[in-house]
């Protein structure tokens, strides 16, 4: 059977994937894309975001359900979780936007093959799918594969009581003692799943602080936070082993006693997906980090190869890998792609939730950039004082002489939601002054990132 030829194949129906499919068949591409899994959507969509979320929603409800609903005038007695259904719940989630994908596909005509796609060489590609090899010429091809859980050394993952967070997303009953290895948006996400359903929750992490990376200030509030909900912190605790013990698990780490529990999540952080590629094929080579090298427009060393998403450099993000498909295909198409990597936001989906963008406050300090600083606390929101949620605060920097918004930092009730007007701001380059002058409704949870802003000129209102 002769090759089937393309203008464009991706490598992968992840975030960055699919979306640069779709994009490439708007501009008028012939498109096929190659995905070994049944359901599209990629990790996020099937094992990560998604169904996380789906998770972290429902605990939500259940720990409300328990704690603060009294305050509000609403009365329940014996309130319990089913875990049953709450897992049923996040997989119809997940199988109801994996058929939009596949419905997204047929509607803009992207061929789909199902299988593991193998470089043969500059515009070859091999798709297997279990004794059957289909081949493939494209004029050009994007890789998108993704990323994979990290692990370490001495950990010893069984896929059940000692696994990543594919496991920990389908635990069949409570675990009464979790260990999460990584103080991480991945291990204090699951771990605060768990921690509502009743597990005890001990977080080993390698740094003396937790969420490595984000603004120093909000995550030193956001560990106040976790300790009252009942997180138990091991800061600057190297691990050395986790195995299993008859039916319990030992975790060893440097310089304490090892610790015995009933379950261990490893969230240490991701990987590029690139195994059994063929990149060797075509001479691509990877970096230390085992990613690969792109220059202008995403492109490789070998010309009509591209690559984004988690493959490279930068945030392992969704919405970064989206960005990044749309800007390769476009640049394919128009020799023009953009992606803004200085607006990128991540957010932390626990309760509250934890939302940046920009710099933090301790890489100004090490860039010896002039700044200025702006808070405003939630407890002095109205909005936020009739959701009951009035923890946490939003943190503005600015440049000490030009007024422009350096990063912003949330922590708070809704701050994922929030960010994006401050992404939206900084990508346009506004200072301080602009979000303090733009009127925002009220009562919204929105105004207290006005109310910083007009704290960085130490003009705030309502503290």
């Amino acid at each position: 059977m002769p090759a089937a030829e393309h203008d464009l194949v991706v490598i992968g129906a992840g975030p960055g994937g699919y979306v640069a499919a779709i994009r490439a068949a708007q501009l008028g591409m012939n498109v096929g894309c190659v995905e070994k899994e049944p359901a599209l959507g990629g990790t996020c969509l099937r094992i990560g975001c998604i169904p996380s979320k789906a998770m972290l929603e429902s605990t939500e409800r259940l720990h409300e359900a328990q704690t603060s609903f009294a305050s509000h005038g609403i009365q329940f007695s014996g309130v319990t979780a089913d875990l049953a259904a709450m897992l049923e719940r996040k997989e119809k989630i997940v199988a109801t936007l994996t058929r939009g994908v596949d419905a997204l596909f047929k509607k803009n005509k992207i061929t789909r093959y199902l299988g593991h796609a193998t470089i043969r060489g500059a515009g070859q590609i091999s798709v297997r799918n279990n004794s059957e090899t289909a081949e493939l010429k494209a004029k050009n091809m994007v890789i998108a594969t993704g990323s994979k859980a990290a692990t370490l050394p001495g950990i010893e993952l069984d896929g059940d009581r000692i696994g990543t967070s594919t496991e920990a997303l389908s635990y069949r009953d409570v675990p009464g003692h979790l260990v999460v290895i990584g103080a991480g948006y991945i291990g204090m996400e699951l771990g605060s799943v768990w921690r509502r359903l009743g597990a005890k929750v001990t977080v080993l992490e390698y740094f003396d602080r937790i969420l490595p990376g984000m603004d120093l200030e909000i995550a030193n509030e956001a560990r106040k936070i976790f300790e009252k909900q009942g997180f138990e912190f091991r800061l600057g605790s190297k691990v050395l082993s986790a195995r299993l013990k008859g039916q319990q698990c030992v975790v060893e780490y440097k310089g304490a006693e090892p610790l015995v529990c009933d379950r261990v999540l490893v969230a240490a952080g991701r990987v590029p997906n690139t195994e059994g590629l063929g990149l060797e094929n075509v001479q691509i080579k990877l970096d230390e980090k085992g990613r690969i090298a792109v220059g202008d427009n995403f492109a490789t060393s070998v010309p009509g190869i591209y690559a984004i998403g988690d493959v490279i450099r930068g945030p392992m993000l969704a919405h970064k890998a989206e960005e990044e498909g749309i800007a390769c295909v476009e640049a394919i198409a128009t020799g023009h792609g953009h992606v803004d990597y200085a607006t990128i936001p991540g957010v932390v989906y626990t309760h509250p939730e934890i939302a940046t963008v920009g710099k933090t406050e301790e890489e100004l300090k090490q860039g010896n950039v002039p700044y200025r600083k702006g808070a405003f606390s939630f407890r002095a929101n109205g909005r936020a004082q009739a959701l009951g949620q009035t923890e946490g605060k939003v943190k503005v920097l600015a440049h000490a002489e030009t007024d422009r918004l350096l990063g912003v930092h949330i922590i708070g009730a809704r701050a994922g939601d929030l960010i994006a007007e401050a992404a939206s701001a900084m990508a346009f380059g506004a200072s301080s002054e602009d979000i303090a002058r733009c009127s925002h409704a009220h009562p919204t949870l929105a105004e207290a990132f006005k109310e910083a802003a007009l704290a960085v000129d130490g003009r705030a209102i309502h503290s």
